[in-house]
């Protein structure tokens, strides 16, 4: 939709957009869990992930985040930043972002065709040749914004891979990215849906590969939240591992450990399945000092340093064992796409199938959770709306 609304902004095209669902903007609805977070005011090249994670820096540079939110705001979207730089629309919700993007296709004259998923791709007369089970299009110049794999149940499909194979454009190795952990159950079920702020590492043996900080939510199978889906990228790589978690992040342990002495000293009655009341959530608490091996029926006053210090090593390096990830069908982005060294960084134009232009996540391109990959989706495809001018 930005591709085509900027390739409209030059009055001689007439554009078509080729929609293959029912409707436009189907997988944006989805974004930001309805709300759509459609971009972060940070976003910057150290936020993307790729084989070249410069790659970004001059479709970002042309278009950046304020870009995004002067673009919006013309068309009469009102938005509200959050914490982290999220940007939301002030409505907290996705249709707001999505009707004035069809009402902006609409005055722009853009002839839209939706249920009408492209099939082929030929290079023809200095053009190309769309094929479709509705009709065939000729271009002049061609652009390819049909997203990845991820969100299958919401038209995540292999369609652009299959179609610029031909052309000559390899991909590299997909995984789902910003998606549910999956880790030994026992822990996590117990604390489905409670949430807490963490720091987080994967690590491979002992050696760290990737960390977070942010919301953690446990699930029935796992770990999720912005925490979990920023190393959710790793995890689909390497498919094992394991998780350390920090549930007290801005404090030492020595300090919790200080603070455990003093609710010890000052409530020696009560039950040690309060150890942590006040700092983490009550279930989470609780579970801690199961998983010291700490009865929680004992009173604090009988618990000694030695098993305090215990207690302060599981709260801020809580491990699980990671068994991988959710597939593609849970997935917010894919990680992987078509190799970048096949385009133009300054124009997104092939380079060697001119007039093809290509933005979006089917490229290598997948950045963090918060707004991230959709403002790389703005700024990709105002940069390949301009058709390299």
């Amino acid at each position: 939709m930005m591709a085509a609304l900027t390739a409209a902004e030059e009055k001689n095209n007439h554009v078509i957009l080729l929609e293959r669902q029912q409707r436009v903007g189907r997988k944006l609805l989805a974004t930001g869990n309805g709300r759509c977070n459609l971009t972060n005011t940070g976003a910057s090249a150290e936020n993307y992930h790729g084989d070249d994670p410069d790659f970004v820096k001059p479709a970002l540079e042309k278009f950046p985040p304020e870009e995004t939110l002067r673009f919006f705001g013309r068309l009469g979207l009102l938005t509200v930043t959050e914490y982290g730089g999220r940007v939301y629309p002030l409505s907290d919700s996705a249709n707001s972002v999505v009707d004035v993007l069809r009402f902006a296709l609409d005055r722009a004259g853009v002839e839209l065709h939706t249920a009408c998923p492209a099939r082929e791709i030929c290079r023809r007369d200095g053009g190309y040749l769309v094929r479709t089970d509705e009709d065939d299009f000729f271009a002049h110049q061609l652009i390819v914004a049909c997203g990845g794999a991820a969100g299958a149940k919401l038209g995540g499909v292999m369609d652009g891979y299959e179609l610029l194979k031909p052309l000559g454009h390899k991909r590299t190795k997909l995984h789902p990215a910003l998606v549910q952990l999956i880790t030994e159950a026992e822990y996590p079920r117990s604390l489905k849906g409670v949430r807490a702020e963490v720091g987080m590492g994967l690590y491979l043996e002992e050696e760290l590969l990737c960390e977070s900080r942010g919301e953690l939510q446990f699930t029935d199978k796992g770990v999720s939240g912005p925490a979990a889906f920023d190393l959710s990228r790793t995890a689909a790589a390497e498919g094992c591992g394991q998780l350390r978690i920090d549930f007290l992040r801005d404090y030492c342990r020595e300090h919790v450990l200080d603070l455990l002495r003093c609710r010890r000293e000052m409530f020696p009655e009560l039950p040690s399945g309060e150890l942590f009341t006040g700092m983490l959530h009550n279930r989470l608490g609780r579970m801690l000092v199961k998983y010291c091996g700490i009865n929680g029926t004992l009173p604090l006053g009988g618990l000694d340093d030695a098993q305090l210090g215990q207690a302060a090593r599981a709260c801020k390096d809580f491990r699980l064992k990671l068994l991988g990830t959710e597939g593609f069908d849970s997935a917010q982005v894919t990680a992987g796409g078509i190799k970048t060294t096949g385009f133009d960084a300054e124009t997104l134009e092939s380079w060697f199938m001119p007039g093809l232009f290509v933005c979006g996540e089917l490229l290598d391109v997948d950045g963090d959770c918060g707004g991230y990959n959709l403002q790389w989706a703005w700024a990709s495809g105002r940069l390949a709306g301009r058709l390299g001018k």
